[in-house]
């Protein structure tokens, strides 16, 4: 249990940091990084399955042409999930990117009753409906949906909704999504090096270093996530989730200081409400089972 709680703390907390890392590649445009997680996480997770020698899937994979169709509808979704926040952070939207991974959770509960034909009890569909109240309020106060948010938690609740049917675990998941990317985006990176509209090669030694670093730093937190996922409790791990948007907040407010006035406070604390409702309901009702 207490390791369990170690390994999804520190995925939390490196999902949290990660504006830091992405605010440190000055110089490198949004779709370029992109391109450098794609092609750094395939070869650091090529490392990975070389130890392990974890082979054996990809050797399954020609004899499953659906399984093939469907992670790559998952890569091109966690593709558009990591281009919306890489381009989020850069313009100074960390608080914006910060309340999609708030809503996030609640999205999946939303596509399990719509997709899995999951039910919800009455404190979760108020939950829900706390939750659309924040952000009928945001897009009031503002003149427009915030769609940073949505965004991001539509795009990554939909990949998680593939990934939950999918017969793969996280290691190989992640594995041939990159790989199914790699071609373009390896290729990708060639022709922008080769054009020179790189900007990796005009870039200091210290920023070609952390787009080298892009591999570890994407792949890490997701196998301490899963790794931690597998020893404590669902309620938990959920409670813990929230850490990262939490981080990347504060960040956005003490370090940036992006605007987070009190019409903004307002849809954030109707968002926070339905979070804690929705928790509060679920340890009640296991409460009860026990």
């Amino acid at each position: 249990m207490q390791i369990g709680i170690l390994y999804a703390t520190l995925a939390f907390l490196i999902w949290g940091l990660l504006p830091l890392y992405l605010k440190a590649l000055t110089g490198i445009p949004a779709g370029e990084i992109l391109l450098h997680r794609m092609v750094w996480s395939l070869v650091f997770l090529g490392v990975i399955l070389a130890f392990r020698r974890q082979w054996a899937w990809l050797g399954q994979l020609r004899h499953q042409p659906k399984l093939l169709a469907g992670f790559m509808v998952s890569a091109l979704l966690l593709s558009a999930n990591w281009f919306t926040y890489i381009w989020a952070v850069q313009a100074g939207r960390v608080i914006d990117a910060s309340l999609g991974y708030y809503i996030n959770p609640l999205v999946n509960v939303l596509f399990g009753v719509l997709f899995l034909h999951e039910r919800l009890r009455p404190g979760q569909w108020l939950a829900i409906a706390t939750a659309a109240a924040g952000v009928g309020w945001l897009t009031w106060q503002t003149g427009q949906l915030p769609w940073i948010a949505l965004l991001l938690a539509v795009t990554f609740g939909t990949y998680g909704l593939l990934r939950k049917t999918a017969s793969l675990g996280a290691l190989e998941g992640l594995s041939l999504e990159t790989l199914l990317l790699f071609p373009f985006a390896g290729g990708a990176l060639l022709w922008l090096i080769g054009s020179g509209q790189s900007g990796f090669t005009d870039a200091s030694g210290t920023v070609q270093l952390l787009c080298l670093l892009a591999g570890p730093i994407t792949a890490v937190p997701l196998l301490l996530f899963a790794a931690g996922a597998r020893r404590i409790p669902l309620s938990l791990l959920g409670i813990l989730q929230y850490t990262g948007p939490t981080v990347q907040l504060l960040l956005g407010i003490w370090l940036w200081h992006e605007p987070f006035g009190h019409a903004r406070l307002i849809g954030f604390a109707l968002i926070w409400l339905a979070i804690v409702l929705y928790t509060l309901e679920g340890l009640w009702i296991r409460q009860r089972s026990r």
